[in-house]
């Protein structure tokens, strides 16, 4: 943490001094809550509540640490008593093409993606904004969701955003020692979560743009053939709200050609969504235009796709990335999907 103490300005208005600090809290409040919207909803809040308390600040400690210590507050009212959320994969094991969908569950039991700007700034240098990007990805967020709240703000604060354990201790109310106990158990809860080697990290390069144009092509065109050797053997594949996911060639394929089959002709429009490429898609509708029907956040491992997550609830969803929910016709956007740094 770099900021120091500070009293501030009389000139500048406590709004926009709250401002500049948006996109790093909704980060951190979205690895502690796994939810957008309640990533946003936080923020609010501590906004909110620091509006209310400014007077009495006094510049005892950074302005930047005393928001993160509202925002903990926050965060911590939020998941206490609650489920945590998850992905498909965490709730039980693989299941074949054969097996219906069954109900789906409610939104509070997933893992939310979120687009990168809300939560990286542009600012970051690309060793820092790669860093930032591994931690936004779907199975580090969906691990975090494990540990209790305070060791997940432990984690986050230390490991993730690089704060002394004496600055935590202080902005927790704790000693250094109780900081350094809850980090030691919080890193091995996430090391037994085994998470995957994906390439989040990794700038959008030749080698990846071109298995990504691939991917759209075989997509479109519905090549199960070129799908799936795009894929590695045992991809990950799952649609929440849906528990049912599936991780062979042979599932994939069979899943694509029956319940899937409605799939067939969409279009698909490039954006990018925790630190991770992912697609807008497009079924065709019956008058000719495209209407949204998932998001695809997409996970690369050595050279080939290690897992697709298809989110189905566009309706909340498109908006939240400024994408429409209808494409009126072709030609639609060219696939071009740059590095998110």
């Amino acid at each position: 943490m770099t900021e120091t103490t500070t009293v501030a300005s009389a000139a500048e208005p406590v709004e926009l001094r709250l401002e500049q600090y948006r996109v790093e809290l909704t980060g951190y409040c979205y690895r502690m809550l796994g939810s957008t919207f309640e990533a946003e909803d936080a923020v609010q809040e501590t906004f909110l509540r620091a509006w209310r308390s400014y007077d009495t600040f006094e510049g005892r400690a950074a302005f930047r640490s005393w928001l993160y210590q509202v925002a903990t507050n926050v965060c911590v009212d939020i998941v206490n008593g609650k489920q945590r959320r998850a992905r498909p994969m965490d709730l039980g094991p693989a299941q074949t093409a054969d097996k219906p969908l069954g109900r789906p569950l409610p939104e509070t039991a997933w893992i939310e993606p979120i687009p990168d700007g809300r939560v990286m700034s542009s600012e970051n240098d690309p060793a820092a904004t790669a860093e930032m990007r591994d931690t936004i990805r779907l199975a580090f967020i969906a691990a975090l969701q494990h540990l209790a709240p305070k060791q997940r703000a432990v984690l986050i604060l230390r490991d993730v955003l690089r704060w002394k354990a004496s600055e935590v201790a202080q902005l927790l109310g704790t000693t250094v020692a109780s900081v350094n106990s809850a980090l030691q158990r919080a890193r091995a809860t996430m090391a037994n979560a085994e998470l995957s080697s994906a390439e989040a990290s990794r700038p959008i390069d030749a080698s990846q743009t071109a298995l990504l144009a691939l991917y759209v092509d075989a997509f479109e065109r519905y090549d199960m053939d070129l799908l799936t050797s795009l894929l590695h053997t045992d991809a990950e594949w799952s649609m929440p709200p849906y528990e049912l996911w599936l991780n062979t060639h042979r599932d994939i394929t069979k899943w694509c050609l029956g319940p899937g089959q409605g799939c067939r002709g969409s279009r698909l429009v490039a954006t990018h969504a925790n630190g991770s490429p992912a697609f807008a898609q497009y079924k065709p509708a019956a008058d000719g235009s495209y209407t949204a029907w998932s998001l695809h956040v997409i996970e690369i491992s050595d050279g080939l796709i290690k897992g697709i997550c298809f989110f189905l609830d566009v309706e909340w969803l498109f908006p939240m990335f400024d994408l429409p929910l209808r494409l009126e016709s072709e030609p639609f956007p060219a696939f071009h999907l740059a590095s998110s740094d």
